[in-house]
C-alpha cells in the first residue's frame, strides 16, 4: 500500500515541530502528506495570535512539500471525528499528533481520545509525538497579541504599533500579574520559530537569546 501523511497541528509553539517530523518522514517514505488544523470559531472570527499561527504554518508547509494544508474552521463535530474525514478523503495511512499539556491536544493524554480515533481510523498507524512545553501559557501568560521589536540606543523595544522602522513582527505573552511588558515574544526567522524575553519593554542580550537555533528549529 502507497503511504500518505497527515499532520495534525493545534495553536500553540509546537505546531512547526510537528510540521517538520511530517516533512521529514514523508521525504524517508517518497509520500504525500498533508497538514491539518480544527477550530469551531468561523474563519472571520479568528483572533490575530491564531492567523499568525496559520500564516507560519502554511509556509512551514509549502517550504517541506505538503501537498495541502486544511483547515476546518466552524467546526462542531469532535475531533476524531473530523480528523477520520480528512483521513479518509486522502487515504491518509499515518498519523502525526502531539502530545502537550496547553492545547485542545492534551486530551490525546486520555486514553478514550487514542480508542475513539482508532475506531474512527483503524486503517492508520498513529504517531503521538512528545513535543518540548518552551511556552506553558496556561496560567503564566496572558493571550498573545501582535507586537514588534524597535531597535534603537538602549537595545530592542517593545511596540504595538506598526511603523516603518520595526525589525521584527510577532506575538508577545505578558506574564501575568505583572504591571509592566515583561514576557515572551516569539517571532520567525527564515522559517524557524524564534523566542526572546521581555524585561519592562525591552529585550536585553538580543543577538545572545537568538545566537542558537530554538529546539523546535532542528527538527
Amino acid at each position: 500500500m502507497d503511504e500518505s501523511i497527515l499532520v495534525c497541528v493545534y495553536y500553540g509553539p509546537n505546531g512547526e515541530r510537528l510540521i517538520r517530523r511530517g516533512g521529514k518522514l514523508a521525504n524517508m517514505l517518497d509520500c504525500p502528506f498533508y497538514v491539518l488544523t480544527v477550530d469551531p470559531l468561523p474563519e472571520d472570527e479568528m483572533d490575530i495570535e491564531k492567523i499568525h499561527f496559520i500564516e507560519k504554518w502554511k509556509e512551514l508547509a509549502q517550504e517541506h512539500g505538503a501537498e495541502q494544508f486544511i483547515i476546518k474552521y466552524n467546526e462542531s463535530r469532535p475531533i476524531a471525528k473530523v480528523i477520520g474525514e480528512v483521513a479518509r478523503k486522502n487515504n491518509i495511512t499515518q498519523l502525526i499528533i502531539g502530545q502537550t499539556a496547553q492545547s485542545r491536544w492534551k486530551e490525546i493524554t486520555k486514553g478514550s481520545f487514542i480508542n475513539i480515533l482508532l475506531n474512527e481510523i483503524p486503517f492508520v498507524d498513529l504517531h503521538i509525538i512528545s513535543v518540548s512545553r518552551e511556552l506553558n501559557r496556561d496560567g503564566f501568560f496572558e493571550k498573545g497579541v501582535r507586537a514588534y521589536l524597535k531597535e534603537d540606543h538602549a537595545g530592542y523595544r517593545l511596540c504595538f504599533n506598526h511603523t516603518q522602522s520595526d525589525v521584527y513582527e510577532g506575538i508577545f505573552y505578558k506574564e501575568v500579574g505583572t504591571d509592566f511588558n515583561n514576557g515572551v515574544f516569539k517571532f520567525m526567522v527564515n522559517n524557524c520559530m524564534m523566542e526572546v524575553q521581555v524585561v519592562d519593554d525591552y529585550v536585553r542580550d538580543f543577538e545572545k537569546q537568538t545566537a542558537a537555533p530554538q529546539g523546535s528549529a532542528k527538527e
